[in-house]
């Protein structure tokens, strides 16, 4: 399909993948923004949903729009256009993070392969459930580690004994997160009950059970709520991860690897495979830094936990709306959960 004018209905294709994208705690911190004459997406941070204790840089809140970016260039290409994409575009406004125009022609080297991810953007999303255990084949781990050199950032696959070293990290993080009330509260905050119709956050039926045997340290949303119930079951016991990471740590570095993230993602769930994300370590600075290895000559981002199994449950999106976007709020402002026009059930 190729459309010369962006219509209403290739809004909607665009926006709907766009909002589609994973983001911690699913506070879905982004705003869009449509220049017709031009045919560009803005693609601006929404600092109103902010994790303040647990991204004080903000660097989460970049890969989550990173992600948002990739998916809205694996819809460009599904209707026919080649997306252009400036990063931190210099235009005297401090939260617009990319703009993505709507090309007629390939640049040269441009990929091809995007189209191709575009069933898996609505298919894909967040397992916190427990793995088989079977190995995931070498030829798929290498689809998922050169999608991630295609955005510019490193997938590492360790072996057993240094992906349980990385692990060891993720469940000292987890511990930290559960001793600190900030925390706690941050987290609790972004943890919604059945029925609220808030399109923000992780409902309570999302939430996997825990991990009996304390191989898999996924976050624990629920841990100030253990009225909950939820079940304890053993997961796999070679856990199987890869670390994103980039050789450099500037903000446009962390749009990148959240657009490798989510074509990570998006190759991983073409080929059947389920991931979840273990973002803890990367929100203690000393903890991060361990993740990188003795030598320390990368920056992780986050690590992937990949595997076969059940799918989990669904998160909820708010629609994105287009139109012009007035200055950004207060940056002290609280989180007002604002409920857009409409919303779709979707991936975290």
């Amino acid at each position: 399909m190729h459309t010369r004018e962006v219509d209403a209905t290739a809004v909607q294709t665009l926006l709907a993948a766009a909002v589609a994208a994973p983001s911690v705690h699913n506070t879905q911190p982004w705003r869009f923004g449509l220049e017709a004459d031009s045919r560009t997406v803005e693609v601006r941070a929404d600092h109103a949903r902010w994790l303040r204790s647990a991204d004080p840089e903000r660097r989460a809140q970049h890969l989550s729009v990173g992600a948002a970016v990739l998916n809205l260039r694996v819809a460009a290409r599904h209707l026919g256009w080649t997306p252009v994409v400036e990063l931190l575009a210099p235009a005297g406004d401090p939260s617009l993070l990319a703009t993505v125009r709507l090309a007629e022609q390939s640049p040269a080297g441009e990929p091809q392969r995007l189209a191709g991810l575009y069933e898996a953007v609505e298919r894909r999303h967040t397992s916190r459930m427990p793995f088989t255990g079977r190995p995931v084949p070498d030829p798929v781990v290498a689809e998922m580690t050169g999608a991630a050199r295609a955005e510019g950032a490193y997938l590492e696959v360790p072996d057993i004994v240094a992906s349980r070293r990385l692990l060891r990290l993720t469940a000292a993080a987890e511990a930290r997160n559960a001793a600190s009330a900030e925390r706690v509260a941050e987290t609790r905050a972004w943890l919604t009950a059945p029925g609220t119709g808030t399109p923000f956050g992780i409902p309570a039926t999302a939430l996997g059970p825990r991990d009996s045997s304390g191989h898999v340290p996924m976050r624990d949303f629920a841990a100030p709520l253990p009225t909950l119930g939820r079940p304890t079951l053993r997961f796999e016991r070679h856990v199987q991860v890869g670390l994103l990471w980039t050789p450099h740590d500037r903000r446009q570095d962390w749009l990148r690897a959240g657009q490798a993230l989510q074509r990570v993602l998006l190759t991983a769930t073409a080929h059947g495979v389920r991931t979840s994300m273990l973002h803890q370590a990367m929100e203690w600075p000393d903890l991060r830094a361990a993740m990188s290895g003795p030598r320390r000559r990368h920056c992780p981002h986050l690590l992937i936990r990949f595997g076969y199994g059940p799918e989990g449950g669904r998160t909820p999106r708010a629609a994105g709306t287009p139109g012009p976007l007035p200055g950004d709020p207060p940056a002290g402002g609280r989180d007002p959960r604002p409920m857009p026009p409409g919303r779709r059930a979707a991936q975290e």
